[in-house]
């Protein structure tokens, strides 16, 4: 990956509280796992960033590099690598992602 991709999700995730790297954005999805992600952090009323890495094939591929992670959709918060659609679904479902956020001081709906 090249310094400038680095340095755009770098500033992605530095920037945004919340930062989700998705197909599409949070309006209009393209991908049915990106789709699930964003609306379960609409559900809880989370302020986000949607990145779509559709729009750049370096910022598609950099990202996976990026955090070792070989799929889209990838969740950071407050800088933090949280995972993929599975890993936030079951953390949703848990409880547990509320308490990430809780623990980070992210505002959401309780």
């Amino acid at each position: 990956m090249d310094d400038q991709t680095k340095n755009l999700i770098q500033n992605h995730i530095d920037n945004n509280e919340v930062c989700l790297f998705m197909k599409g954005t949070p309006d209009a999805p393209q991908c049915g796992f990106s789709m699930a992600v964003s609306n379960m952090l609409k559900i809880l009323e989370v302020n986000f960033k949607g990145v779509n890495v559709l729009e750049d094939q370096s910022l598609r591929e950099g990202i996976k590099v990026y955090s070792d992670w070989p799929t889209i959709p990838q969740l950071y918060v407050k800088n933090e690598f949280i995972g993929g659609c599975d890993i936030v679904k079951e953390m949703y479902e848990s409880g547990e992602l509320k308490k990430v956020f809780d623990d980070k001081g992210i505002n959401y709906k309780k």
